[in-house]
């Protein structure tokens, strides 16, 4: 891919004075058809050090309405951010509809530079661009237009580079002995950049290396680029079909949820020795797990009045308050609309140490907004890859993750909703939409089963429980938690 661009292209100052001129303005109406779109942009800005990346995105600034931009340039990952799996710090940068971001520092950042110090082996490194390639995909898919530049200049180009900015007193800080370090390995960054734009170089997301010998030729020459990506995106946008239609599955004879035994139950003598034990060994748990900053996640799912806030409850109880947090997931907001899915999901992902508890989960998609129609087939439909590869995250990062299923029958549920409607003080938990959504039961039971057997993994398996009984529900609930806890914490 290099050697297309190493042609020593270079403008006159005439021609990069007329070119300017007009690319300005293309790039001021592009950025405002952005700002009336449901579209973000990205622009992710890499190559070798002294290939003019601030300098570009400083020009580029320049030319467009910097208010509708964020330029993120990390340096070394935060406490908070080491806390968190790798993608984590570039998921809450992500740009909301209308807006655009550019990332100086991207998430190839660190696979490469690892890779060129042999931190991690080939297999390694290729794992790490698979999961760019899961990312991008679902960035584009997300209404994301993506522009990926790779700015290069030779070896001897770099070092002139260096020196000249060293010999500068107002220009010597930002040279570093780093910067020296990696241009000592220049033909070992190359090798192993070239074999990461070769394999996340897709159809979606292509990249575009370019001869950075000349700073006018390079900076008319991206923008150009991104003049063309925006462009293109924003006219496939007009033709993208937005069809928002209910889909309402029906549940085989034979499924997971029917093959449970809704008649198993507990005495109250039972359930009240049971639970003391398991609530001291949860506490100590939830206690160690902050000592060997290991993080915890438990996921919620099932039908209304199944028993999730009661369980969640009798959990929180065993737990020192400073250590957890529950996140009752409800409708999203403006903000979470105007982001990819998953965005709201992975900013509330917990630190080291501590344990998060999700009433309803990023399984909505899958569930509520497909029976419901508040999502297009081919979002729901592409939701259970984006899942297994979010979860995949999660489990690679060491977050123990359980996702439990509280199933009760439509008998149990009818006695639950009359029960609330009678009880004062349980009068709030009851709504129209309850009773609306008590019609679907069947859609919303098929399409639990077919959640279940797609997301049901080797590292996040579901956990079926029989709730028609509280007592035997929630004790179940706390056993698998301690059980995996102290296996996990061994």
């Amino acid at each position: 891919m290099f050697e297309n661009a190493e042609l020593g292209s270079s403008l006159t100052k005439p021609e990069y004075k007329k070119a300017v001129g007009r690319l300005r303005v293309e790039l001021l109406e592009a950025q405002h058809r952005l700002a009336a779109s449901d579209r973000s942009l990205v622009v992710i800005i890499g190559g070798v050090e002294g290939g003019g990346k601030s300098e570009f995105a400083n020009a580029l600034l320049a030319w467009l309405d910097a208010r509708g931009i964020e330029t993120h340039a990390l340096g070394e990952p935060t406490d908070e951010e080491r806390d968190h799996p790798y993608f984590w710090r570039f998921w809450r940068r992500l740009p909301a509809s209308r807006r655009a971001g550019i990332f100086l520092t991207s998430w190839y950042t660190r696979p490469i530079v690892d890779r060129v110090f042999k931190d991690t082996d080939e297999a390694e490194f290729d794992q790490d661009l698979d999961r760019i390639v899961e990312f991008e995909r679902m960035l584009c898919q997300e209404k994301t237009v993506l522009v990926k530049l790779w700015l290069h200049i030779s070896k001897k180009e770099q070092a002139k580079r260096l020196k000249a900015l060293e010999k500068d007193e107002d220009t010597s800080w930002r040279v570093t002995k780093l910067d020296w370090k990696y241009h000592k390995k220049y033909a070992r960054f190359r090798k192993v950049s070239e074999h990461a734009l070769i394999k996340t170089s897709t159809g979606e997301a292509p990249w575009r290396v370019i001869d950075s010998q000349d700073h006018r030729y390079r900076d008319v020459t991206a923008a150009r680029v991104i003049l063309e990506a925006l462009t293109s995106g924003l006219d496939e946008a007009k033709k993208a079909s937005g069809d928002r239609k209910p889909d309402r599955p029906k549940p085989a004879a034979k499924n997971v949820i029917r093959a449970l035994d809704m008649s198993l139950s507990l005495s109250e003598d039972k359930f009240e020795s049971r639970y003391e034990d398991l609530r001291n060994r949860l506490g100590f748990l939830t206690r160690e797990l902050r000592r060997k900053r290991r993080s915890l996640i438990l996921a919620f799912e099932g039908p209304d009045a199944a028993g999730k806030g009661g369980a969640i409850r009798r959990l929180t109880k065993s737990m020192d308050a400073r250590l957890y947090r529950v996140n009752s997931v409800a409708a999203p907001s403006d903000e979470e609309r105007a982001h990819p899915y998953l965005w709201r999901f992975w900013r509330a992902l917990p630190r080291l140490g501590t344990v998060t508890i999700y009433d309803r989960t990023w399984y909505g998609r899958v569930l509520v907004e497909r029976i419901e129609g508040f999502a297009t087939a081919p979002e729901w439909k592409r939701a259970f890859a984006e899942i297994n590869a979010f979860e995949k995250q999660l489990s690679d990062y060491g977050t123990t993750l359980l996702k439990f299923w509280i199933a009760i029958s439509a008998d149990e549920q009818l006695r639950r909703f009359k029960s609330r409607q009678t009880t004062p003080y349980k009068q709030y938990k009851i709504t129209e939409e309850d009773w609306r959504n008590r019609e679907k039961w069947n859609a919303y039971e098929a399409a639990a089963c077919e959640m279940v057997e797609k997301t049901s993994t080797d590292h996040a398996p579901w956990v079926l429980i029989e709730g028609n009984d509280k007592r035997w529900a929630r004790i179940r609930i706390m056993e698998t938690v301690v059980e995996r806890l102290e296996k996990e914490l061994a």
